[in-house]
């Protein structure tokens, strides 16, 4: 019996995560410098760690999805 083994081949170029590593340092810059108090920056740092799902939520809000 002849059987050929066909390897999976994934390539990743990695611009994904240097997107996401760009916003998450650009949304943590802007949370930290308008926050108030320590606290409020610390939540800003928990929000710049998610900033994508705020993103896709208010596209899809203002395209009424």
């Amino acid at each position: 019996m002849n059987t050929k083994i066909i390897k999976n081949q994934y390539i990743n170029h990695g611009s994904n995560g240097a997107v996401y590593g760009l916003g998450f340092i650009g949304a943590a810059i802007y949370y930290i410098s308008t926050a108030s108090t320590f606290w409020i920056g610390v939540l800003g740092v928990l929000k710049a760690i998610v900033w994508p799902a705020f993103l896709v939520y208010e596209i899809l809000k203002y395209l009424g999805m």
